[in-house]
C-alpha cells in the first residue's frame, strides 16, 4: 500500500512538471499555423515532400536548388523538421546548398505503417537517405545530427560509407555508457502519464529507453566511416552528458575528424551559434570541391 501510494505521488507530481514541460516545449515547437505565419513574408518558403509506401510516412522540407549539395537535418527527441528553422532560413546556406529538414520516424508527421513502434538507427537511416531521391547535384551529402539525430548520421555514414561526403555531429548522444536517465524517466511508461503528454513526448520516451541497445549495436559501426567527421559539443550542456565527446574521439581515432568544444553553449548549439554551422558547411562544400 505505501509503494503504491508512493508511486501515486510520483506521477501526480510527474504530471504537474509536465504541464510546466508542456508549455516550456511549446516555444520550441511551431503549429502548422505558426509556420505559415513565420514564412508569410519570406521569399523562400519551405517545399514539402513526403516517401510513402507500405512501410512508412516520411515527410521532410527542401530549401535551395535540387542542383546544389545537400544537406540533411536531423533533429533530436523530441524534435521536428522545424528544429533547424534558424539555418534553414540562412539566405547564403539557400543559395549554395540543396537543405533537407526531416521529420524522424514517429515525430512530426512521419509515420511508421502498420502502426507500430520503431526505434532502430538502420531503419532511421534508410528512410532518411531516401530524402536524396531528387538531388540532381551528383555530390555527396553532409549529414548533420544534433542529440539523438547524431547517431543516426553515424549509422548513415557506416552504412553509406562511399557516398556521404561529411557527418557533423552536434551534441551528440553516442556512448551508451552516460546515457542519462531522470528520476521520473520511468513515469512515461504509465498509461495516464502518456496519455496526458504529446505523442512527440512519448516517442521519445520510449526511444530513450531503447536507446542503449542501439548504441551498443552502433559500436562496430564507427570503423567503417569513410566521410569526414565534425563533433561539437557544449560546455554546459545538462541534456546531453559532455563525456560524449570524448567518446567521440575515442571511436574516431585515425579518422579525418575535428573536435570543438564550446565551453560557453548549451545543448542547442545550431540555435546559439550558428555562425559555426555556416562555416562548417561552406568550408566543407568549398574543401570537396578541389
Amino acid at each position: 500500500m505505501l509503494g503504491l501510494i508512493m508511486k501515486t505521488k510520483q506521477i501526480l507530481l510527474f504530471l504537474l512538471i509536465s504541464v510546466s514541460l508542456s508549455s516550456c516545449f511549446r516555444r520550441w515547437f511551431l503549429s502548422d499555423k505558426q509556420i505559415v505565419e513565420h514564412y508569410k513574408n519570406k521569399q523562400a518558403k519551405p517545399q514539402e515532400h513526403f516517401i510513402e509506401n507500405d512501410s512508412i510516412k516520411l515527410h521532410y522540407v527542401t530549401f535551395g536548388k535540387e542542383t546544389n549539395r545537400p544537406v540533411i537535418f536531423i533533429h533530436g527527441a523530441p524534435g521536428s523538421w522545424d528544429g533547424y528553422l534558424n539555418l534553414l532560413d540562412d539566405s547564403l546556406l539557400q543559395q549554395k546548398f540543396n537543405l533537407i529538414s526531416v521529420d524522424r520516424l514517429g515525430y512530426g508527421t512521419s509515420k511508421v505503417k502498420p502502426k507500430k513502434k520503431i526505434y532502430s538507427l538502420e531503419a532511421q537511416a534508410v528512410a532518411i537517405m531516401q530524402t536524396l531521391r531528387d538531388n540532381k547535384s551528383g555530390m555527396k551529402p553532409i549529414i548533420l545530427g544534433r542529440s539523438y539525430g547524431a547517431p543516426i548520421a553515424v549509422k548513415m555514414a557506416a552504412m553509406y560509407a562511399d557516398k556521404i561526403e561529411k557527418i557533423i555531429l552536434v551534441s551528440p548522444a553516442i556512448d551508451p555508457d552516460t546515457e542519462k536517465f531522470w528520476w521520473f524517466s520511468g513515469l512515461g511508461k504509465f498509461f495516464l502519464v502518456r496519455w496526458f503528454l504529446p505523442t512527440r513526448m512519448n516517442t521519445a520516451t520510449d526511444e530513450k529507453f531503447a536507446h542503449v541497445a542501439e548504441l551498443r549495436r552502433l559500436v562496430p559501426e564507427w570503423k567503417k566511416i569513410s566521410a569526414n567527421v565534425t563533433v561539437l559539443t557544449g560546455g554546459k550542456d545538462w541534456i546531453v552528458d559532455t563525456t560524449n565527446f570524448s567518446y567521440a574521439k575515442k571511436m574516431l581515432v585515425g579518422k579525418n575528424a575535428k573536435f570543438v568544444f564550446v565551453p560557453e553553449s548549451g545543448h542547442l548549439i545550431t540555435a546559439s551559434h550558428p555562425q559555426i554551422m555556416v562555416k562548417e558547411l561552406i568550408e566543407t562544400d568549398s574543401l570537396a570541391r578541389k
